[in-house]
């Protein structure tokens, strides 16, 4: 039995790609996860890091924290799935530490990219998709944001999407900008088509 393929799904708060996640996960027959939150772990950490109230969580706090569930979401889930021969399609992943706790947060993104290295052993998506979105678009879909991370501010949320931009420069060969603007079904058929090009699947 072959490899499964892990697809990541990437971007700012709004630009819909849990929707576009769950859609391509139904038409690979993927296991479909998320982070935070994938595992009974990652639930709890989910809670702790985007919990409206904000208690003071330090920024290298909430990025070991990511890093834990991210640990945790590979071993028990798609370490697993891929070794069994099934496509797997998170709703984040790695470019999330990197985008919010790196670019956004103004920590080191270097040392965040090998903290998230070592949580999953080396694992890195086969494809990374990047929905771009008007950043003005992105926050109306938002309105007046529903967690701490989307509460955060415009600045913040601007460094994400700026950090966002320059890792899909840097990494073209895994990364993928698809326009997230559109209906659901027209911003499907272009992550569809993207996903399967670079993976070289029957569509």
């Amino acid at each position: 039995m072959s490899a499964g393929r892990l697809v990541a799904f990437e971007g700012t708060d709004g630009s819909g790609k849990s929707t576009q996640a769950r859609l391509l996960a139904d038409h690979l027959g993927a296991v479909l996860t998320r982070e935070p939150g994938g595992t009974v772990l990652g639930a709890r950490v989910r809670a702790i890091v985007l919990e409206a109230e904000d208690h003071g969580l330090a920024d290298r706090a909430e990025a070991l924290l990511m890093a834990a569930d991210r640990a945790q979401h590979v071993a028990e889930v798609i370490a697993p799935a891929l070794v069994a021969g099934r496509h797997v399609v998170t709703d984040r992943f790695l470019g999330s530490s990197l985008a919010y706790q790196g670019f956004g947060r103004g920590l080191p993104v270097e040392e965040i990219r090998r903290l998230s290295l070592w949580a999953t052993a080396g694992l890195q998506p086969d494809v990374v998709v990047l929905l771009a979105v008007d950043r003005g678009e992105a926050r109306a879909r938002i309105g007046l944001g529903r967690d701490r991370l989307e509460t955060a501010g415009a600045a913040f949320g601007d460094a994400v999407a700026q950090g966002y931009a320059e890792l899909a420069e840097a990494d073209p060969g895994r990364w993928v900008q698809v326009p997230g603007e559109g209906t659901v079904a027209e911003v499907e058929l272009r992550v569809r088509a993207v996903v399967t090009e670079r993976l070289g699947l029957l569509s």
